[in-house]
């Protein structure tokens, strides 16, 4: 969907349930600073969530789905089943699949972890399942912070990690919390890690974890969250995390 052959309200939704990719989730912060209406459809929808969230608590998926699911979809080995017949778990297993491919929020459901970390691993898979994960690409970091002006309040602090294995991809423009934040990109072997600068305060940092099967870190220095999030091992996203620091130190 876009902003220019879609209904403004339907885009607010899409824009609160996180749907929309960064460019047009920009220009829809732009049209909610425009238009007071707009503004008020948001806050009537946000008012609604929490009425909702208030009076029916979200519950805990049930031990086990997770695994169920991995099962059928193939992630890990299915328990032996006995009987020609499924069982009413299997038969269970295959109802949650149909929901898992059919809502996207499902994810959230089976793996949950803070708001602003959920975004940020949305936004790393928005990335890797679009024609390119980057909107400017280039090693070179000359090249990718400059493009930044204008898109964002700061430009974003970029180093060259090529000698440490991290080649830098190139850049793109990420939403969290409606924060437009700059995310670099970088590669270890076939494997992209996506780095998001937030302005701290603003994004609260998590300790290091995994969530939905990507391993991510975050930290805050000089004023700035930095979020890294990758399916690469967790010792190679540590050694990202050690090598980012040490080069912005020595920028500084």
């Amino acid at each position: 969907m876009t902003p220019s052959t879609t209904d403004p309200r339907l885009l607010v939704h899409a824009y609160l349930d996180g749907e929309l990719d960064p460019a047009n989730a920009l220009d829809v912060e732009r049209q909610l600073a425009d238009d007071p209406a707009l503004a008020a459809e948001r806050e009537r929808i946000e008012a609604l969530r929490r009425v909702i969230a208030d009076r029916l608590p979200r519950e805990s998926p049930p031990p086990g789905l997770a695994r169920r699911i991995e099962a059928t979809l193939g992630l890990r080995p299915a328990a032996a089943r006995t009987g020609s017949h499924r069982s009413w778990r299997a038969l269970a297993a295959s109802v949650a699949v149909a929901a898992f491919i059919g809502s996207g929020v499902t994810w959230f459901a089976l793996s949950p972890g803070p708001a602003d970390a959920d975004m940020v691993v949305a936004n790393h898979m928005r990335a890797l399942m679009a024609p390119q994960a980057v909107d400017v690409g280039s090693s070179n970091r000359h090249t990718v912070k400059p493009w930044f002006n204008g898109r964002i309040p700061e430009a974003p602090l970029v180093v060259d990690l090529a000698s440490e294995g991290f080649p830098l991809v190139g850049g793109r423009v990420d939403v969290i919390g409606r924060i437009p934040v700059a995310t670099l990109v970088y590669r270890r072997r076939q494997h992209l890690i996506s780095l998001s600068e937030a302005p701290a305060g603003r994004t609260a940092a998590m300790p290091r974890g995994q969530i939905a099967g990507y391993n991510i870190v975050s930290w805050t220095d000089g004023g700035v969250t930095y979020w890294a999030v990758s399916d690469v091992a967790a010792a190679d996203l540590n050694a990202f995390e050690n090598a980012f620091r040490a080069a912005a130190s020595a920028e500084r």
